[in-house]
């Protein structure tokens, strides 16, 4: 057999050892995580993720998920906590506490303060029996059969479970709590999923003296005028009301051309398309941009509850705003 394939198979083999362990979790989720959930939905604090090497590298990602998705939490060092750090945590806050033995002994030592304080204790441990599990409310069973390593010692599976139970309680108190989209905006402000998911239609497109607009009856060649002033690509067509009736863009012109219509003489009203889709102010910019894919059109008009244009938007707005 080649390196290559043995290298292959090793990668495989890993992997499958991987998706055992995972799909073993199926049969934990049970009562324990039920009231594990229950009880951190119940808390007026925040969850205090502890673990050890491998473990903290996992409890470290768990905690950064939970706070991202509705639950405040963080992660504080066991060795630290028991030099100082424990006054970081309070009686309010519940402990999500990770060990696959259940007997590390940087938390073993916390456990007696960790009771003397009265802080409620989440275990997640691969050893039901251990002295982590037996000390805390609730246990989160996370034992695998076997490690990936091929000397069942380098934590592999082991850490792969703990990282999906952790996923696992994230997305379940995250839809308990009825998390929505917005709400997740604010615990990521920066880059591009914080202006996907904070930045509105209000705030990109363009309104007042820049929005092109012409009333019903209005020549082709003066719509075409007023198109050119705004630069949009677009201009609305208003009724006499001030409601929208329609809207005229630079792939209307083409069609026009194509039905070989007398620039000189149209009327808007024969060549625009009768309202086309639109956008409400409040709207998020990424659901203004799925409307434009869906429909394969490049623009958007911006109504109010009465149907009145107040903006349009195009493509090259949400490129700019780093929507797309």
């Amino acid at each position: 057999m080649t390196q290559a394939n043995e290298l292959i198979q090793s990668a495989q083999r890993t992997i499958r050892y991987e998706i055992e362990a995972v799909e073993g979790l199926l049969a934990h989720i049970d009562a324990d995580f039920v009231r594990a959930c229950e009880m951190i939905l119940a808390s007026k604090g925040r969850v205090v993720v502890l673990g050890m090497g491998k473990s903290g590298h996992v409890g470290k990602k768990i905690a950064a998920t939970l706070a991202s998705t509705g639950t405040p939490a963080f992660f504080v060092h066991p060795a630290e906590a028991s030099h100082g750090d424990m006054g970081m945590i309070t009686r309010d806050d519940i402990i999500l506490a990770l060990s696959n033995s259940g007997t590390t002994a940087e938390i073993v030592t916390l456990l007696p303060l960790i009771k003397r304080l009265g802080i409620q204790l989440i275990s997640v441990t691969g050893n039901p029996e251990s002295t982590l599990a037996k000390t805390a409310e609730v246990n989160l069973d996370v034992r695998v059969a076997q490690e990936a390593c091929p000397l069942n010692l380098a934590p592999t599976s082991s850490t792969t479970a703990a990282l999906v139970m952790g996923d696992a309680l994230s997305i379940a108190l995250l839809e308990a709590r009825g998390f929505t989209a917005e709400d997740f905006a604010f615990s990521h402000p920066g880059g591009a999923l914080g202006r996907r998911l904070l930045l509105k239609v209000e705030n990109v497109m363009h309104a007042g003296p820049d929005l092109p607009q012409v009333q019903r009856g209005t020549s082709l060649k003066l719509a075409l005028m007023e198109m050119t002033r705004k630069g949009l690509g677009m201009t609305v067509v208003l009724e006499s009301d001030g409601r929208l009736a329609g809207i005229f863009t630079d792939g209307d012109l083409r069609r026009t051309l194509d039905r070989e219509i007398d620039l000189r003489t149209a009327l808007i009203d024969d060549v625009m398309t009768p309202r086309g889709k639109t956008a409400r102010p409040e709207m998020l910019a990424a659901e203004a941009l799925k409307i434009m894919e869906d429909h394969k059109i490049g623009a958007l008009t911006v109504i109010d509850e009465d149907s009145r244009p107040i903006g349009a938007l195009n493509m090259h707005d949400l490129l700019r705003a780093g929507v797309i």
